[in-house]
């Protein structure tokens, strides 16, 4: 489990390379920093990183990912073979949501 700020937090992702983990750690801050702007009461952001049907030369990542604020909780998922794409699909949700 990693920690960011005290109110992200990514499971699963140690197993990524470290140029991997650096635009991840980007990418999740800017939106974590959109949705505290968008909600008043922001309190945390978690991220869950499983590999699916991992092959030799493929696989697919399944990211949930839930926000929670004092009134609600915003939960989504998504699987896709690109990391990054399965990430910022996974936020878009939540972010549409608010």
């Amino acid at each position: 489990m990693i920690e960011l700020g005290g109110n992200i937090t990514l499971v699963g992702f140690k197993e990524l390379e470290p140029a991997e983990l650096i635009v991840v750690k980007k990418i999740v801050g800017s939106y974590a920093r959109r949705m505290s702007d968008t909600v008043k009461d922001f309190e945390s952001l978690s991220l869950t990183l499983k590999e699916v049907h991992k092959t030799p030369k493929s696989q697919k990542y399944e990211i949930h990912s839930k926000m929670i604020s004092s009134s609600k909780t915003y939960t989504s998922e998504v699987v896709d073979r690109n990391l990054f794409v399965v990430l910022d699909s996974s936020l878009k949700k939540i972010v549409a949501q608010l």
